[in-house]
């Protein structure tokens, strides 16, 4: 195993000093998965003083903007503090745990009588950490008998996950950070890091400075471009093609590693052969992919005669709905030159959230069993025994957005929601919304009183711990397993959910629920990871399994595997092979021709979503600091000004963006870093920050076929401008914000609210 202990020698007298206080505690981000260290200080009255822990090895003391605005968002305002349960009137009235509990439990347990385990389900989030996770998908596939329990990160990666399992036979990422410092060329392929990963992105700056190469390759000219020596506004939908033609030029150029494709891999020839007859040339890439031959010929020359490249591929990858053939494009190309769990060489998935990693440990998927076993009958069987589970579910869960569909057909009747908001975030959300208010049964743990999901029928509130109150381990992209501990008592009557999972499990009867702490759910993990392992699986923390309470509670970041018959062992996988197939060997996947959603002449353009720098997924925790709010302080639209222009908008103006799915009013910019055709929007506002800017109302379902991944990048959308009569500013400390009657009336009836660039409220008028 690898304890990440170690730090630059002049970081640790600053780690000293940080730690003089006895009140200092030694944290993780919650936010994005790179997963830096954290030391949170009390500061005063009502303050806490964040700055990046020098001894953690994702940051060594750096932290982005929304790390440092850690502090920002700690207020109890906006807390859901109470179990609560919604009145015939619509209204949530306080009651206690035990009336709350009792009321999901006999819910749950009508329904499974009456309908089986497959009508109850639950969606989970990467922002819950592994021990909640884990708890929850021991309840749900081994004890209710349903593999119904996904997580909003199967809007982030599950295509990453798809593609490690078909090429390496698990969900393996074989390279760590490390191999950014080390790396002479890193390709960024659908990542915006400067603005998404931006700690990282200042270590790959930094090795860049040594003469390292950057390229880019993004539809769109992100703020990571701006630094890269080359950069490919590839068309949307086609990254296998450009892998594919990169593959053929390597062969062509005697760059292919001949003996570790025939020692460690299976299926090269046909892949190639395919590759030959779609793009043969570097002409027939160009033209696949929209990119200048020029541009094309640059890549491919440099890929070629660059032995340490490191390839990673974040959400522009991932969220499609080819997400998964374009992942193993890539792979295809460092298993085709032996590029894989060498220093420096790799190809590398960036994950979302900051422990979508650790939910994958633990089967967090409708796809998965715990400690990376699939659903083959040999893992149901050990997993069952291992859990001595009585109702074990014997085939994969419906996926996050099949999940939903099956609410809206009324096949699935209860519905637990942790700590996400399904109801802004997934496609087509406001069917989402309707869907949501079908349930006999919905049921939210949350650390907000309000959100777009709580407002769609929700029926039983649970307050779960917030950041800076939980404890437990979360995971990064690299696989570090690090300690998110407590430094703020518990607030109200907030538990932490996987407390709330196990109460539950016990009130339904279920054994093996009766846990005294996270680290008590942590040893089990750990336990599970190693039963009848012997190296057949790569998730291996078994050196972990007996740690005491004390060692949890001091554990330093680890990198899995972290195997108990190991004092030592490798940071990378499959630079000597030894994959998790059956034969042990890689396959080469063969990625399917780009197809896509098609423009039209009522939709002529493409809509594609991300993120903004300072703000979070649906801004439950970033809405709530006001030096976050400054950088995009309300709802946005990017065009390119032909575009602008065509459909007569005007800079700083209003524009209604409409798809098949919905429409939604917002500001525009008009910027040459959009490509002609595209449009881009940033994800966060939502009902409770703005009063037409759900974008995720906008976005059509096209889901990848293997990974069941949406795709957020490429529906077909129309813009028109709209103007208003009025505009002001409200400024209000409530986070909830209302226009009075006399401004209504004042404006026909149509005032508009919107977030305010003073991070108070304002309103629109329609003219």
């Amino acid at each position: 195993m690898a304890i990440m202990t170690e730090a630059p020698a002049e970081r640790v007298a600053e780690l000293n000093s940080a730690m003089q206080s006895s009140t200092a505690t030694r944290t993780c981000c919650p936010f994005c998965g790179v997963g830096c260290g954290v030391i949170a200080i009390p500061a005063g009255k009502a303050e806490i003083s964040i700055s990046g822990d020098p001894a953690h090895p994702a940051n060594y003391g750096q932290l982005c903007r929304k790390g440092l605005a850690l502090g920002d968002t700690l207020g109890l305002s906006a807390r859901l503090l109470h179990p609560m349960r919604r009145a015939e009137d619509g209204q949530f009235a306080r009651v206690s745990w035990d009336s709350a509990l009792d009321d999901v439990v006999n819910g749950f347990a009508s329904i499974i009588d009456r309908h089986g385990p497959d009508a109850v389900a639950f969606y989970l989030s990467g922002q819950l950490l592994t021990e909640d996770y884990y708890v929850a998908n021991k309840l749900m596939k081994g004890f209710i008998g349903s593999a119904n329990v996904d997580t909003n990160s199967r809007l982030c990666m599950a295509s990453a996950v798809a593609g490690h399992k078909r090429a390496f036979g698990a969900d393996t990422v074989p390279g760590c950070y490390e191999d950014f410092d080390l790396a002479e060329l890193v390709v960024l392929v659908g990542s915006n890091a400067a603005w998404c990963h931006p700690v990282l992105y200042q270590r790959i700056r930094a090795r860049k400075s040594t003469n390292a190469k950057l390229v880019i390759v993004d539809p769109r000219r992100t703020a990571t471009a701006d630094g890269a020596d080359l950069f490919l506004p590839i068309a949307p939908g086609t990254d296998q093609a450009l892998f594919s033609g990169l593959l053929v030029h390597l062969a062509l150029h005697d760059v292919l590693d001949t003996d570790y494709i025939a020692r460690h891999t299976t299926g090269f020839d046909a892949v190639l052969a395919d590759a030959k007859k779609s793009v043969p040339t570097i002409e027939a890439t160009a033209q696949a992919t929209g990119l200048a031959r020029r541009d094309v010929a640059a890549f491919f020359a440099l890929f070629a005669a660059t032995p340490r490249v490191v390839t990673a591929f974040s959400q522009g990858v991932n969220q499609s709905g080819q997400g998964t053939d374009k992942v193993n494009a890539i792979l295809n190309c460092h298993l085709a030159t032996g590029r894989i769990g060498k220093p420096g060489a790799a190809p590398f998935s960036l994950t979302g959230q900051t422990n979508a990693m650790g939910g994958r440990e633990v089967g967090g998927l409708a796809n998965m069993l715990a400690a990376h076993m699939g659903f083959e009958s040999e893992n149901i069987e050990r997993v069952q025994r291992f859990w001595r589970a009585p109702r074990m579910a014997v085939r994969e869960g419906l996926k996050a957005v099949q999940m939903l569909q099956a609410v809206a057909s009324g096949q699935i009747k209860a519905l637990w929601i942790a700590g996400s908001n399904p109801a802004a975030s997934l496609p087509e959300a406001d069917r989402i919304r309707e869907a949501l208010r079908k349930l006999e049964l919905l049921v939210i743990s949350d650390n907000n009183q309000s959100t777009d999901t709580i407002t769609s029928g929700a029926h039983i509130l649970l307050p779960a711990l917030a950041w800076g109150e939980k404890s437990g381990s979360v995971t990064n992209s690299e696989r570090v397993i690090s300690r998110q501990r407590a430094f703020l008592k518990a607030p109200g009557e907030t538990r932490p959910d996987w407390g709330i999972f196990a109460e539950f499990g016990r009130r339904m009867g279920f054994d093996g629920f009766d846990y005294a702490s996270a680290a008590e759910v942590f040893r089990e993990h750990a336990h599970l990871s190693c039963f009848e392992n012997n190296g057949k699986r790569d998730f291996d923390i078994g050196a972990l399994a007996d740690l005491s309470d004390a060692g949890y509670d001091t554990l330093a970041p680890t990198q899995w595997p972290a195997r108990a018959d190991e004092t030592s062992g490798s940071r990378r996988f499959f630079a000597q092979g030894g994959f998790f197939t059956p034969d042990r060997k890689a396959r080469f996947i063969l990625p399917a021709p780009a197809l896509g959603l098609c423009v039209s002449e009522a939709f002529p353009l493409r809509l594609n979503t991300g993120r903004s720098r300072d703000q979070w997924h649906t801004m439950t925790r970033t809405g709530l600091s006001a030096r976050l709010a400054r950088d995009v302080a309300e709802p946005v639209m990017d065009v390119c000004p032909e575009d602008g222009v065509d459909a007569g908008l005007v800079d700083g103006g209003f524009a209604r963006v409409t798809t098949a799915c919905g429409s939604c009013i917002l500001r525009v910019r008009m910027t040459d870093r959009q490509t002609r055709g595209h449009l881009f929007v940033p994800i966060h506002w939502t009902d409770e920050t703005a009063s037409d800017a759900r974008v995720g109302a906008l976005v059509a379902t096209w889901l990848d076929p293997v990974s069941g991944q949406p795709d957020l990048k490429t529906t077909p959308a129309k813009i028109k401008p709209v103007t208003f009569a009025l505009q002001g500013l409200l400024l209000a400390r409530a986070a909830r914000y209302y226009v009075s009657r006399s401004l209504v009336d004042a404006c026909g009836g149509r005032a508009r609210g919107r977030l305010s660039s003073r991070g108070g409220r304002g309103f629109d008028c329609l003219a």
